[in-house]
């Protein structure tokens, strides 16, 4: 074809390479044919094949990560199913749409849809050289090194480009003794180590965060992927003080998992005073690193007439803050810094009970428990729903203006827990100290489906839908009448 196209090369030729040999993979006998068509002021980059074909309820789900279609038993001899994934986010960054047609038994179609340059624009030409305003700030993550230790070249390859994409800069190494290679005469120190926990020649992932921790002399945020669930990994991780992500990994997964480990670098905000609020309005203070986090929160207040301050840190919110008024914390529980444990711990050692609401990424129970002994009224998970935030806002101001509504709202959670069975409210507490369902039926001796059916009835019957809420529920039913429940966080470890 002598058309030019408008693309990244590199990119591109690992779309149509992972196509084609997606299209060899699955052609038995016949051909296969790679050609361009033009349409108007588009080039459509088609893959053909007479291979098994594609039924018409799986064309939506051959894109999933780890997708096969002809590999039920999930055989690594036969590849991971990462190859079409691959193509379509890669399309996505692009902005190459990719589409696909197919009979079973007959073969399919793949395309990849990339616009035609400019006829002004001559084959090869230069780069363009692109200026930068002054005031242009760098993404927030683009200094930030993460090491993938990886010996599958194709789950190696997915996680370079998803991070890249995310921004970060990524040097991927297939085992151990390579990534202590690599820091030693290559990139620097990473900011994370994003390792699987079985690699060759000798030296597992726990093995590698160790040894990279010790030659840097800092405790250097890893993240462990493995498909061992076995108490003794497990417990390898916690001592590693790493994070522990099930393979096969999904990606929201991960991005979620190195958000709170490696949050985006945020400018130091200089510190604040506080703005008298009007007759009638409360005053909230937000503190979180991600900026469209606290406009998104600051906005929906604003809206119910608040007065708002936000800020970037703990340490900025302590400069700026004045005791002896009517106000309410939302704090993120994961900051660079001073976490948000922690400040409410310093507010309580000060002796100011200020109500506060602790936000995270994830559901993050024993996180929960700490927080709410730690004096937060709420716990919620983001992304933050509009209702879900007033109405915990709402809560947070009505008690701590009037005690018998915090006595009420008490009353009610304990009313709750009544209701629960004995059976309910031992699994209920461990739940709540952090034990997954597969060891809580194995310290009952009880199956994994009847303690799943056990934890349906428990939401059920306590009225929440998620186990943050469930927390708050169970040390309100607590502070009231002190009775069992407060067996449930006697072994809650944040660490866990």
């Amino acid at each position: 074809c002598g058309l030019t196209v408008h693309s990244d090369q590199r990119l591109l030729e690992q779309m149509v390479r992972n196509l084609l040999s997606n299209a060899i993979k699955y052609t038995a006998d016949g051909k296969v044919l790679l050609g361009c068509r033009r349409h108007q002021d588009v080039l459509s980059i088609e893959v053909w094949d007479t291979g098994i074909g594609i039924p018409d309820e799986e064309l939506n789900a051959i894109f999933e990560e780890y997708r096969q279609l002809d590999n039920p038993a999930r055989e690594r001899s036969r590849g991971l199913g990462l190859g079409l994934s691959i193509v379509q986010r890669i399309g996505r960054l692009l902005d190459h749409p990719v589409r696909v047609r197919s009979r079973p038994g007959e073969g399919s179609t793949f395309s990849v849809v990339v616009a035609l340059a400019p006829r002004e624009t001559a084959p090869f030409a230069e780069p363009v050289q692109v200026s930068v305003k002054d005031d242009a700030v760098d993404p927030p993550n683009r200094n930030r090194l993460i090491l993938v230790v990886e010996d599958d070249p194709e789950v190696r390859e997915l996680l370079e480009l998803f991070l890249r994409d995310e921004g970060y800069r990524v040097v991927t190494v297939p085992d151990g003794a390579a990534a202590l290679q690599q820091v030693k005469h290559g990139a620097g120190p990473p900011d994370l180590i994003l390792a699987d926990y079985n690699l060759p020649n000798g030296i597992n992932g726990i093995e590698v965060a160790t040894q990279l921790r010790a030659r840097l002399d800092r405790e250097i945020p890893a993240i462990i992927l493995t498909g061992d669930i076995s108490a003794s990994t497990l417990g390898e991780v916690a001592l590693l003080r790493a994070v522990h992500l099930n393979k096969p990994i999904k990606l929201n997964t991960l991005t979620e998992a190195i958000a709170l480990l490696l949050p985006p670098q945020a400018p130091v905000s200089a510190p604040r005073t506080w703005i008298p609020a009007p007759h009638g309005a409360s005053a909230i203070s937000v503190v979180d690193d991600d900026r469209g986090v606290r406009e998104a929160i600051r906005a929906v207040l604003e809206d119910e007439g608040h007065v708002v301050e936000d800020y970037a840190s703990c340490e900025s919110f302590l400069a700026a803050f004045q005791p002896g008024r009517e106000a309410c914390l939302i704090i993120d529980a994961y900051l660079p810094g001073m976490g948000g444990l922690e400040l409410l711990n310093r507010l309580r050692e000060l002796g100011h009970h200020l109500p506060a609401i602790m936000i995270t990424g994830n559901s993050d129970v024993p996180m929960a428990v700490q927080a709410m002994k730690a004096g937060a009224t709420d716990f919620i998970e983001k992304p933050v729903g509009r209702e879900e935030l007033l109405a915990s806002v709402q809560r947070a101001l009505e008690q701590s203006r009037d005690s018998s509504k915090q006595s009420a709202w008490r009353d009610d959670a304990a009313s709750h827990m009544a209701n629960l069975t004995s059976r309910q409210r031992e699994i209920m507490a461990m739940v709540l100290a952090g034990h997954p369902s597969k060891n809580i039926a194995a310290d009952l001796n009880i199956s994994q489906r009847t303690v799943e059916n056990h934890r349906a009835a428990i939401m059920k019957k306590t009225g929440v839908r998620s186990l943050p809420a469930l927390v708050r529920l169970a040390i309100a039913a607590t502070s009231s009448d002190g009775d069992a429940v407060s067996a449930s966080f006697k072994n809650s470890d944040p660490s866990r």
